[in-house]
């Protein structure tokens, strides 16, 4: 049927941990996905938590992500051609996690790239053969708390300087080129200006096809030249929310040409099914209309400044060190939502905002404030 599968973000939950772990992929998936992943010569999943039987969690904001080893049984019952571990949550139980998840990959002989342990072993890319074609794939993650260094495991960083050139030189080697970006706004089904630049450039260093994953949510695509830019295909198995955005996503399946089709799924409660008729075409026509909205100049740019002038409030009431527990959502549910905006507006003087963006904006301030940042958290103990 088709060449080649890429799917989203697999992690096993509470919800369905026990049919990972029995490697129910009838339950997890039915007949219609498997169907498709039995007639499918190469799969790729980005499996998007450690798999690990002891909790070491890292120090960090948001969830610690992880699964039992035994969900490997899945894995393995899927029968994937490489596993992406370039995402922002592969190192959310340290080098334990990390390890632990190479070791069961390893030992059930499934290949993987996008993290390693250190980030020259991160950025090996996975090579095979269609129809005498050979194939490239290449994995990268934008900087959150899970990046590889010299010395130090963990993913493959998408590298304004360093990763537009590893893709050049992995296309030198291969006739198609995959590119994995996990990245973008989460919940948000459209491309950044700063992503769909990069995203271009990794175009016009040879990739064929870039899937951007991590947002959670189906976005848009774009043409350029003769490549395709996937802006957010959605989760592949992920029972993280109810939210409308993440219960449906796309597989993406080329056939021996090259050529891409999109097949929508989605979420049924802590599973997921082919989309029906109706659910399909609808999913397919937003997918379409959101694609031919970008084309239009200004779109992007216009709909990013709708959804920064939205979430600055809380962008900004995060850097401010007040605790966000419960009574503060309790007052804030009482003030109608406004004690956040209040807040903000009473703590953040235009001359305080201005030393803000250039601290961030000015990347000599910007590496010495997050040069500085670690090392302020490494002094700090646990729990304070």
């Amino acid at each position: 049927m088709y060449k080649i599968l890429i799917a989203g973000d697999v992690v096993p939950t509470e919800s369905n941990c026990s049919f990972f772990e029995q490697g129910d992929i009838d339950t997890l998936f039915g007949k219609d996905i498997i169907h498709i992943l039995d007639n499918t010569e190469y799969k790729m999943f980005n499996l998007e938590c450690p798999l690990t039987d002891k909790q070491d969690p890292i120090a960090k904001s948001g969830p610690n992500l992880s699964a039992s080893s035994s969900s490997i049984n899945t894995i393995k019952a899927i029968k994937p051609s490489v596993i992406t571990l370039a995402n922002n949550h592969i190192m959310d139980q340290g080098n334990t996690g990390l390890f632990s998840t190479i070791e069961l990959l390893k030992d059930s002989s499934i290949p993987f790239i996008g993290a390693g342990k250190d980030i020259d072993d991160a950025q090996r890319p996975f090579f095979f053969s269609v129809n005498n074609k050979k194939v490239g794939v290449f994995a990268c993650a934008e900087h959150e708390f899970s990046i590889a260094t010299k010395n130090k495991p963990g993913a493959n960083p998408m590298d304004l300087l360093d990763t537009p050139d590893l893709v050049h030189g992995i296309k030198s080697e291969c006739d198609f080129l995959i590119v994995l970006y996990h990245g973008g706004k989460e919940y948000y089904r459209y491309p950044s200006p700063q992503l769909q630049k990069r995203c271009r450039k990794i175009v016009e260093k040879g990739a064929d096809l870039v899937v951007c994953q991590h947002s959670h949510c189906i976005g848009c695509m774009e043409k350029v030249d003769d490549a395709t830019i996937v802006y957010g295909q959605g989760n592949f198995i992920f029972d993280g929310s109810e939210d409308e955005c993440w219960k449906t996503s796309l597989l993406l399946a080329l056939d021996e040409n090259f050529d891409l089709d999109y097949i929508p799924i989605k979420k049924e409660k802590n599973v997921v099914r082919m989309a029906k008729a109706n659910d399909a075409e609808k999913i397919l026509l937003d997918f379409w209309n959101r694609s031919e909205e970008i084309k239009i100049e200004g779109t992007i740019e216009q709909k990013y400044y709708q959804i920064a002038s939205i979430e600055i409030d809380s962008y900004l009431l995060g850097m401010s060190g007040i605790r966000m527990g419960f009574v503060y959502y309790a007052l804030n549910k009482l003030f109608f939502h406004k004690l956040t905006p209040l807040i903000v507006k009473c703590k953040f003087k235009k001359r305080a905002l201005l030393s803000i963006k250039n601290h961030i904006e000015c990347e000599a301030h910007s590496e010495l404030l997050l040069t500085g940042i670690d090392q302020k958290i490494d002094l700090i103990r646990e729990g304070d």
